[in-house]
């Protein structure tokens, strides 16, 4: 049997900054590598990568569109998780995000790094 390869991207960057459009890159290259689960974890203002209507403008070319980035991640199967305390922090709710976003705390993160992902960060 093929080992289970895992991926967890944290992401710190919001949607004015180009790691933004980095991190979803990496995260889509990483599924399409081998990586047969892929998740991005968002905190501080990277959970506003999450919120509906935020990244509709965030385009650092020459990648593609902040949105569609996150839109592809999520149709290919990407876990995206919102760090409780930083959603909080800004007034979110579920509602505020887009569909397919977890809220979660950090346990979600050391639960898939214990288990022996591999973990970048930006």
């Amino acid at each position: 049997m093929a080992e289970e390869r895992e991926l967890v991207v944290l992401m710190t960057r919001g949607t004015d900054h180009e790691l933004s459009s980095v991190g979803f890159t990496i995260a889509n290259g990483g599924m399409t590598a081998g990586f047969k689960k892929v998740t991005v974890f968002l905190t501080s203002s990277a959970v506003d990568l999450a919120r509906r209507r935020a990244i509709d403008m965030t385009h650092v070319p020459p990648l593609d569109p902040l949105a569609e980035l996150v839109k592809d991640f999520l149709r290919r199967g990407g876990r995206l998780v919102a760090c409780t305390p930083c959603v909080k922090a800004r007034g979110y709710t579920q509602g505020d995000l887009v569909e397919g976003t977890e809220i979660a705390g950090a346990s979600v993160i050391h639960e898939r790094l214990l288990a022996g992902a591999a973990a970048l960060s930006f």
